[in-house]
């Protein structure tokens, strides 16, 4: 579409960038993790990137944005998969970077600009030993905001949850796509109304969270005779409550070549589990990989993790970029051919399906599991790298998946209605008949709503 005089008048002073790099570079995710997105979605652009300095600007932007209908598709890291921070239908892509401010914090929680960089959060808050309780493997560029808007979980997942589960998120303010735009803070289940909703529903400003205290996190890497002795050690690891632990995620030993940094710690034939562990405690945790069969194959000290995690050394990169959906992004680069899947096992009996998964596709499908609690029960979920050949075959994985009650949320898409466990819900499209009464956040990712007319909503 174009960019009309009086949007940009509209715009007043605020920052833009229109060059063609810029263009292409901040309408890109990591769509091309999928080879059907990539077909998609390799060519769509915005037509203008707008970069707010401040809250003001962002209220300037979406009242220009809802005089001259102009659509609107929110940005924070760019660190998604499916398409999320693509823009479909050209329009604005709002760069919130610099909305990265440290808000307060206080022992418990703490506020934050929602373009914040989630590293950056938690180096602000080592002087006063508290942290985020969960981040991404993309915690270097992903912001706290696109967290909120678009992730699930992360390395402390496997002590404090998910994003949904009750507590996890304490107050997310938001603004309207309105002429004259309001400010809407969403407190206590009302958070539910924008988290995880892919920025469809309105642009999320500033978001308070429970932070954690601070443990001196070392890393560790323990190899295992079989896929099936690392999971069974990662779920009766991630069941010891009186340890405290950051990350447990299992790679199947046909995952472990594609780690190429990795691949020395485990030996032919053998699982790996990665490990973020509090060092005082690293020796009860060694003990009971010892009871499973397993080796301990790598020792990293937490000053030495953190000066790591934190870019202060150079070499080994920190262990949690080996892990949740970086998996796909090293195997990618040493063969294209690779996709990806998600997939959650239900507590009951998820070691058993994860037996069931690695025979029924051996060899196809190669497991890495991430090991976390989901509303207080132990469970695994998996980011399963997938030897493509057609999108048919896929579909009847997916299919054969779901059947044997592997719930799958694919991947492969960027329609939100119907995509699994990450599809939005219905408070969500409630609110954004609120939010953005003329449907131009995001356009193209909800299937089944339409804009009402505003005549409708008096």
């Amino acid at each position: 579409m174009a960019i009309s005089a009086s949007f940009r008048q509209d715009l007043c002073d605020i920052p833009i960038l229109e060059d063609a790099g810029s263009l292409r570079m901040k309408s890109r995710d990591f769509f091309w993790f999928s080879p059907i997105l990539k077909e998609t979605l390799d060519d769509k652009r915005a037509d203008i990137v707008v970069v707010p300095r401040d809250k003001a600007d962002v209220m300037r932007l979406a009242a220009a944005c809802a005089r001259n209908r102009v659509p609107l598709t929110v940005r924070g890291g760019g660190t998604g998969n499916y398409g999320q921070a693509v823009p479909l239908a050209g329009g604005v892509v709002l760069d919130m970077t610099r909305l990265d401010q440290l808000i307060w914090h206080r022992p418990g929680a703490g506020r934050f600009g929602a373009g914040a960089r989630m590293l950056d959060i938690d180096r602000a808050l080592a002087s006063a030993a508290h942290e985020l309780r969960f981040y991404p493997s993309t915690r270097q560029h992903a912001t706290i905001g696109g967290f909120i808007a678009g992730g699930a979980a992360g390395a402390g997942s496997c002590t404090w949850g998910q994003i949904s589960d009750p507590g996890a998120v304490l107050a997310v303010e938001v603004v309207t796509i309105e002429e004259h735009p309001r400010i809407v803070e969403l407190r206590g289940r009302d958070v539910l109304k924008v988290m995880h909703a892919y920025g469809v529903n309105g642009i999320i400003t500033e978001v308070e969270v429970p932070l954690a205290p601070s443990h001196p996190w070392c890393e560790r890497i323990a190899a295992f005779p079989s896929l099936s002795a690392a999971a069974r050690f990662a779920h009766a690891f991630t069941e010891c409550d009186g340890i405290a632990k950051k990350l447990v995620t299992v790679h199947d030993p046909l995952v472990v070549p594609y780690l190429r940094r990795l691949a020395p710690y485990a030996g032919r034939g053998q699982a790996m589990v990665i490990i973020m562990v509090s060092e005082p405690q690293a020796d009860a945790l060694e003990l009971l990989a010892a009871d499973h069969g397993g080796e301990i194959t790598f020792r990293r000290g937490a000053e030495e993790a953190r000066q790591a995690a934190f870019a202060e050394i150079s070499g080994l990169q920190p262990l949690y970029e080996f892990t949740w959906n970086h998996t796909t992004l090293h195997a990618i680069r040493i063969d294209p051919t690779i996709t990806y899947l998600q997939l959650r096992c239900p507590p009951a009996n998820n070691l058993e399906l994860v037996d069931w998964v690695a025979a029924q596709f051996h060899g196809e499908v190669l497991l890495h599991l991430e090991f976390q609690r989901r509303f207080g029960k132990v469970t695994c979920s998996s980011l399963p790298l997938v030897r493509y050949t057609t999108p048919q075959r896929l579909d009847e994985i997916m299919a054969e998946l779901n059947a044997e009650g592997v719930a799958v949320s694919n991947p492969h898409t960027f329609v939100l209605d119907d995509a699994g466990w990450k599809r939005v819900d219905a408070p969500q499209a409630e609110f954004k008949r609120m939010a953005d009464p003329y449907g131009l956040m995001n356009p193209g990712k909800l299937a089944h709503w339409r804009a009402q007319d505003p005549r409708e909503l008096t």
